[in-house]
């Protein structure tokens, strides 16, 4: 058997947040990519960005491929302490109507996008219905 996996807490990994030792924690796992950083195709800012907090939405967000998913293997250092991150839950109920707002907004430009063509098109026949009645 292998040595012990190393368990951070969130607190541990924070303060790795720079160009010369930047840690990350995707699904779980901690990562030093300090490596990575200038081979990342997203650039090295937006890993930068993802340090001290739970990495993982902004990782699967992209759509990573399963190649960059087995490259991770590479620069695993141990396991998070999921109890030191905190839950995101909290944050749910306050969001939910500013969402609503959002989709009442969504459909108030879908319902534009679809009538101001075919108001402009009503205007275009009936002017050319017009100028044929009188010619």
């Amino acid at each position: 058997m292998g040595s012990e996996t190393k368990v951070y807490t969130l607190e541990e990994v924070a303060p790795h947040n720079n160009a010369k030792d930047c840690w990350l924690v995707i699904s779980g796992k901690v990562y030093d990519v300090t490596k990575f950083l200038d081979d990342h195709p997203g650039g090295d800012e937006v890993l930068l960005a993802a340090t001290g907090k739970d990495a993982t939405d902004d990782f699967e967000d992209v759509g990573h491929s399963s190649s960059a998913r087995a490259m991770l293997d590479e620069y695993y250092v141990g396991d998070i302490d999921s109890a030191t991150i905190p839950t995101k839950k909290t944050y749910t109920p306050p969001n939910q109507p500013h969402y609503n707002q959002d989709k009442t907004s969504e459909f108030v430009i879908k319902l534009l996008q679809f009538l101001v063509p075919l108001i402009i098109l009503g205007v275009a026949v009936g002017i050319r219905f017009y100028t044929k009645q009188s010619a």
